[in-house]
């Protein structure tokens, strides 16, 4: 019932959703080609033959990690991989988020999933779901009680981030590039239009969440805390999905080079993609103070709509 009201009034809650600027502003915040992540995950659970393991099947999601862009889905679906009770999707799929995609209907979607045995459960992974505005009603329709995970970091770090893949993306595909300051900032003031910007005003975004799913089925990871030290956000994780305790700080070791923890498992060592870590560039002080002030606000409602505070600047 509860999805069947939301496909009734989704038009009034895209509206109600966004900030008036943003209504004006076609709030659209769809990716570009260059604003994909080119790094694909290192040991995620795939098929790489035709003829699934005896006992197994394809299945949809258990669970959805939903978002955010450059908050650290990668390195927590690298990581949950560990479990030997997760299934995790090798790709970023774009059912929910992509027209093109949902119009293949729901056996194209699950036909993406892995192979998993009755004992597993099975996750998939599309940061731009968090920032559809179709996206949580269209979860809701296949799945009203599906558990969601949500990984968010410093939101103004968030966007310094994804203005950081952007620009390396444009220069790999020898495409022109700005400074950040440029994208910032458009005649003297805050360019609140901009993607990046956008895509962290997450109070926004979890609003047109919370209108159809509690708040009880969303478990919020904290993407700075994850970076720091993985092992407790990961017991969290595995807590709210019902799974046994199986990872352990053995699974992780920090990597001097990188500067960010590494994956210990099945005897085998990896680190995340190449282009995750990539140096951030110097932001203009006043610029960033701006940008901070900006989001001070949209944070503390995200705080209230949470029931809970993160250690953003």
């Amino acid at each position: 019932m509860t999805c069947f009201l939301a496909s009734a009034f989704l038009l009034v809650l895209q509206t109600y959703a966004a900030p008036p600027e943003f209504v004006q502003a076609g709030f659209d915040i769809s990716l570009d080609p260059l604003d994909l992540d080119p790094g694909l995950p290192a040991n995620v659970s795939g098929d790489v033959t035709s003829s699934p393991p005896p006992g197994t099947s394809k299945r949809a999601p258990h669970s959805i990690i939903i978002g955010v862009r450059k908050g650290g889905t990668r390195a927590l679906l690298e990581m949950l991989d560990i479990h030997p009770e997760v299934a995790a999707a090798a790709t970023e799929v774009h059912f929910f988020d992509w027209d093109e995609n949902y119009a293949k209907g729901f056996e194209w979607y699950r036909e993406l999933m892995p192979y998993s045995y009755p004992h597993q459960i099975t996750v998939e992974k599309t940061p731009g779901y968090f920032t559809s505005a179709l996206a949580p009603e269209r979860i809701c329709a296949m799945n009203s009680s599906i558990k969601l995970l949500l990984i968010l970091r410093d939101p103004a770090e968030r966007v310094i981030s994804d203005y950081t893949q952007v620009y390396f993306n444009r220069l790999e595909n020898h495409k022109p590039v700005q400074a950040i300051e440029n994208l910032l900032v458009r005649n003297g003031a805050l360019n609140i239009r901009y993607k990046a910007i956008q895509r962290s005003l997450y109070d926004v975004h979890m609003r047109n969440w919370l209108r159809h799913f509690p708040l009880e089925q969303i478990h919020i990871v904290d993407g700075d805390a994850l970076i720091r030290d993985p092992l407790p956000e990961l017991q969290k994780v595995e807590r709210f999905l019902n799974l046994p305790p199986r990872i352990v700080s053995s699974n992780f070791y920090f990597n001097q080079t990188k500067g960010f923890y590494c994956i210990r498992s099945d005897g085998r060592e990896r680190c995340l993609h190449e282009s995750k870590g990539r140096p951030h560039p110097a932001v203009n002080s006043t610029v960033l103070q701006q940008l901070r002030s900006y989001l001070q606000e949209h944070n503390r409602t995200f705080f209230r709509l949470v029931k809970r505070t993160f250690d953003w600047q």
